[in-house]
C-alpha cells in the first residue's frame, strides 16, 4: 500500500544565529490511506507549523511535502490555487465563518470560488447537510448558531469540495465535552473515505480516536 502523504525532512527555521528558531526540525513520515493522524505535543513544539506547512498556508525551509507522490511545496499559480481548494479541507477551532453569511453561503463559498455549478452545488451541499444535520442552521448567521453547529457548519464548507486530506487544528478546542465527541466521532466517519490529520492538546481524545499519534517536541519527533 501507498502512502496517500508523506512528509520528508521538513524544516521550518526564523530568524538567523543566535535568534535562529527551529519550529520544525527535519522531521519525516508517512501517512497511509484511512489513517487517523493525530498530531500532538506542548505549546511551540510545531504543531501548527507542521500543519500549514501541509497546508501550503507557509513556505517550509527545507525538505517537501508530497500528496501521492507529487511534490506540493513547489506548486505555483493555478496548480497551487487547486491543491488549497480541492485536495485540503481546513478546520479551525475558531471555525473562521464569516459573519455576514448565512450557513449554506459559508458552505457554498468554496464552491462559488471554483467555478461548481449550481445544480452541482445544491446537491452536495443538500447530502452534506443532511449527512452533518445542520439543515436547520442553514438559514442562520454564525452569531445565532451554537458552537456545535458553527463547527458543522465549518467541517461542511471544509468537506463540500471533496478534499484528499481534510486538516483539523484544534477542532474541539472552543466546544464543550459532549459537542466534542460529536465533532470527533464525525472526523473519525470522515477518516474511512479520506485522510485526517489533527492537531490537538486532549490525550484522551487523541488517544480513543487516532489509528496514530505523532508527538512533536522543539520541532521534533
Amino acid at each position: 500500500m501507498e502512502p496517500i502523504l508523506e512528509i520528508a525532512a521538513l524544516k521550518k527555521y526564523y530568524g538567523k544565529e543566535q535568534n535562529l528558531t527551529r519550529a520544525l526540525d527535519g522531521i519525516s513520515f508517512q501517512v497511509m490511506p484511512g489513517e487517523f493522524l493525530v498530531i500532538m505535543g506542548s505549546s511551540g513544539s510545531g504543531k501548527s507549523t507542521l500543519l500549514n506547512c501541509i497546508a501550503t498556508v507557509i513556505a517550509p525551509t527545507g525538505g517537501a511535502v508530497a500528496l501521492h507522490d507529487k511534490c506540493i511545496t513547489t506548486l505555483h499559480g493555478k496548480a497551487l490555487a487547486d491543491y488549497r481548494g480541492k485536495e485540503i479541507g481546513y478546520l479551525f477551532q475558531s471555525f473562521e465563518l464569516i459573519d455576514n453569511l448565512t450557513g449554506r453561503e459559508n458552505i457554498l463559498l468554496p464552491l462559488a470560488l471554483h467555478g461548481v455549478s449550481e445544480g452541482e452545488s445544491r446537491e452536495r451541499l443538500t447530502k452534506l447537510a443532511d449527512y452533518l444535520e445542520v439543515t436547520d442552521v442553514l438559514d442562520k448567521f454564525p452569531a445565532q448558531m451554537s458552537g456545535g453547529q458553527k463547527q458543522r457548519i465549518a467541517a461542511a464548507r471544509a468537506l463540500i469540495l471533496g478534499p484528499e486530506i481534510v486538516l483539523a487544528d484544534e477542532p474541539t478546542g472552543a466546544l464543550d465535552s459532549d459537542t466534542s465527541v460529536q465533532i470527533m466521532n464525525l472526523l473519525k466517519d470522515v477518516a474511512k473515505d479520506r485522510l485526517v490529520v489533527m492537531v490537538t492538546h486532549n490525550p484522551e481524545l487523541a488517544e480513543q480516536y487516532a489509528n496514530r499519534i505523532v508527538r512533536l517536541r522543539d520541532g521534533a519527533i
